[in-house]
């Protein structure tokens, strides 16, 4: 039996109970153009080559239903640990897939900056939303991408017009709760940033105890000229979730993306970041930490494509993998004909702190111009002996000492973050994980 005909019955229940549900005409023929999209691929089949060492049988196994409605007692105490602490910022929280307007912040409009939950914007019939959604999608060539684009009902839209600075984050916050049956969300997030606009956004995806549910987001990016987005993705859920993520990113010319992935709980997780460059003067920094421990499974793949000359990209990527935790890196700079004086770098370092951890790192470059600055590397390594014994020297046990020096290799990592309220708040994610990071920071 194949891939498809082993995954496809319970979405196939689930997409026709959807069609029931009232949408524009547009929207019912977009879902079900993607999911017959799905349905015609099926999950990736172990042979394709970026999903090599990612199997997806366990996900095929189980069956995932739509939340019907949100836990009704949920209050902001039991996801305080998700968020970010800032007086002005802007928030709205979504549990199991469903937007919860009475979790979210209550802050003054900021003139010229809308956040409008998905369902909201449906519900408005905007005219745009179809071409806002179709860009940069890639459902087409994407089955995870696909089954989103199938599911779409709820998310969120920021909008910032030209001009405007937006000195409060913002912050996305995506909540999984136990249930009696395993429940799959697909948020989509749309973010489109005018001329000269700086905004900082912050995505939480955060499981509580006990839940076992699928996440499949779609993030979709457009930064115009001299824009600029500090981006922060947590991923925090529950020891038996699935997690899937795709961001797609689109940068006109001078506009600078900022990106810092932290993978730090979830059961099974896979995420795709992609970025084009395509107007001279575009930079992105990719920063990501990855923890892969018990027997957990983490995979990184990245893709940065220089298609103008006179880009820039800088990646780092830190991963630790200790007890059985299997963790994956694969990341690609493509560097066109066109793309001259291109500067790229990328790095991913792992710690392997035991035997029966596994990672597979894969950076990679692909160079079609002359006149380029690009370099690329990984390692994979354990504690430092010597270091071990400095700290063992000054009165520390062996535990601590190990989490100290763990602490700080994924913390190098943290202080590249410009923003202070953003760099506490990593600070403080990966001190769920890694408590030594904490101690380091003094706090």
């Amino acid at each position: 039996m194949n891939a498809v005909a082993e995954t496809a019955p319970p979405y196939a229940d689930s997409f026709a109970a959807l069609q029931h549900t009232r949408a524009p005409d547009w929207l019912a023929e977009l879902r079900r153009s993607a999911f017959a999209r799905f349905t015609e691929r099926g999950f990736p089949p172990e042979r394709a080559e970026d999903w090599k060492y990612s199997n997806t049988r366990a996900l095929q196994k189980l069956r995932f239903s739509p939340a019907t409605t949100p836990p009704t007692n949920l209050g902001t105490e039991a996801i305080a640990a998700a968020l970010l602490q800032h007086p002005q910022v802007q928030r709205l929280v979504f549990v199991d897939g469903v937007h919860v307007p009475a979790l979210g912040s209550k802050h003054a409009a900021v003139p010229g900056l809308r956040i409008t939950p998905l369902d909201t914007a449906l519900r408005e019939h905007r005219a745009d939303l179809r071409e806002l959604l179709l860009p940069e999608a890639r459902w087409d060539n994407d089955p995870f991408t696909a089954l989103n684009t199938a599911f779409l009902a709820d998310g969120a839209l920021i909008e910032a017009a030209g001009n405007v600075q937006v000195t409060a984050p913002v912050q996305l916050v995506f909540v999984s709760t136990p249930h009696t049956e395993a429940c799959a969300s697909h948020p989509r997030v749309m973010v489109t940033l005018g001329t000269n606009v700086k905004l900082t956004l912050v995505e939480s995806y955060f499981g509580l105890d006990g839940a076992a549910n699928f996440t499949n987001s779609c993030t979709q990016i457009a930064l115009a000229a001299n824009s600029r987005l500090d981006y922060f993705a947590v991923q925090r859920e529950a020891q038996g979730d699935f997690h899937v993520s795709r961001v797609y990113v689109s940068q006109r010319e001078r506009s600078r993306f900022a990106s810092h992935v932290y993978n730090l709980g979830g059961e099974w997780v896979r995420n795709d970041l992609r970025v084009r460059l395509e107007d001279a003067g575009a930079s992105v920094r990719m920063d990501g930490v990855y923890l892969a421990d018990r027997s957990r499974h983490v995979d990184n793949h990245t893709r940065i494509d220089h298609l103008v000359a006179y880009t820039a990209s800088d990646e780092l990527y830190r991963g630790i993998i200790r007890d059985r935790g299997h963790a994956v890196f694969n990341g690609k700079v493509v560097v066109a004909e066109a793309a001259i004086k291109t500067d790229a770098t990328q790095t991913n370092n792992n710690l392997l702190l035991t035997r029966n951890g596994e990672i597979d790192t894969k950076p990679e470059l692909e160079i079609y111009a002359d006149d380029v600055k690009c370099n690329h590397g990984a390692t994979i390594g354990q504690l430092d002996e010597q270091a071990l014994f400095y700290l063992r020297s000054r009165g520390l046990d062996l535990d601590t000492a190990r989490e100290l020096l763990t602490g700080a290799f994924a913390r190098v990592v943290t202080d590249r973050i410009a923003a202070e309220p953003l760099r506490r708040f990593a600070l403080e994610q990966l001190a769920s994980a890694l408590p030594q990071v904490a101690a380091e920071d003094g706090a």
